[in-house]
């Protein structure tokens, strides 16, 4: 079997090439960079923006299966970024599956799709978007999502994931964030940090992956459906930070800063970034807020059933590992 992984150098998409060269597929990615990492694995890399349907042509061609887990993330900036990468992107990648054949898609979204101010608790796939979202990420990975689940056809099966808060050996974004956000031994965050929220560890994210596409490349029938992935540990915010601290080598005391004043500063900076039209992905933000003050848990047990999936490592197991890695 052939399969395309886009943004195969990120952190999940190295993760799921390297899984799937173990096992023996051939492997080939696509992303605007060159990769040495994925030259060392034998994975084929193919540069290219996916806005561009001529380089995603390139890149599908030849292809039994397409893994697409290329995307921009954060928490703020204007639209039209994302647009361009998420939408429009994920709307060529379908677009050259069915021209060149490709008959199975697994599409990488996110839990956020449905995320809503007030937060989630044991959310299922029956939770529709909300009306508006908090931020262009959000809304941008929903209207590609349902792009993915509306091509779903005799000739191209799809699927989408939702694996939320991605961490693990190398992870370049939720720890390296916590750290930075550490002054004079303080964390200084909203709330009190007791909110529930989901994790998904890097393995378990890639393991999903790989079930989804085999499930799909069956015949199951969990074609034009969406699964939640997550480890199935919601824990306090407060007591994930300090694992992550702590395997980090950091102690930190959690610090509450009261929410009017940081609700206040949020919108003051979302209104700065607007005006001087700067499009910092990762400024402080009224989605980024939510998801710090706000519940955001899910039940997996729709891909329990269909997909076979467990996590194959707890959260312990992995905080283990991270910091016995140092």
């Amino acid at each position: 079997m052939r399969v395309l992984v886009t943004g195969g150098s990120g952190f999940l998409g190295q993760e799921i090439c390297r899984r799937l060269v173990a096992r023996g597929t051939a492997v080939s990615s696509l992303g605007r960079r060159p990769s040495p990492a994925l030259e060392r694995l034998g994975v084929r890399h193919h540069q290219g923006d996916l806005a561009d349907p001529a380089a995603v042509s390139r890149a599908v061609a030849g292809c039994d299966a397409v893994l697409h887990n290329a995307a921009l993330a954060g928490v703020s900036g204007p639209l039209a970024p994302y647009w361009r990468t998420n939408v429009l992107g994920t709307r060529n990648v379908i677009d050259q599956c069915r021209a060149h054949g490709v008959g199975t898609l697994v599409h990488t979204s996110t839990a956020s799709v449905v995320f809503r101010p007030g937060g989630l608790e044991n959310a299922d796939e029956r939770c529709p978007y909300p009306d508006r979202h908090l931020a262009a990420y959000p809304r941008t990975k929903a209207h590609a999502e349902a792009l993915v689940l509306a091509a779903d056809s005799p000739g191209l099966a799809t699927v989408s994931l939702r694996p939320h808060i991605i961490w693990g050996p190398g992870d370049p974004h939720f720890a390296p964030s916590l750290a930075r956000a550490v002054r004079a031994g303080r964390l200084l965050m909203p709330g009190d940090g007791t909110n529930l929220v989901d994790t998904t560890h890097l393995h378990t994210a890639a393991h999903a992956h790989l079930l989804a596409l085999d499930r799909l490349r069956e015949g199951r029938p969990i074609g034009g459906r969406a699964y939640f992935i997550t480890q199935d540990e919601p824990r306090p915010l407060r007591d994930i930070t300090a694992h992550f601290l702590r395997a980090a080598g950091i102690r930190a005391t959690w610090c509450a800063v009261p929410r009017p004043l940081v609700r206040a500063a949020a919108t003051a900076c979302e209104s700065a970034l607007r005006l001087t039209g700067l499009a910092r992905t990762h400024a402080l933000s009224r989605f980024l807020l939510a998801e710090l003050l706000d519940p955001h848990w899910f039940s997996v047990e729709a891909a329990r059933r269909d997909l076979g999936f467990e996590p194959p490592i707890s959260f312990d197991a992995g905080i283990r590992a991270l910091s016995a890695a140092g």
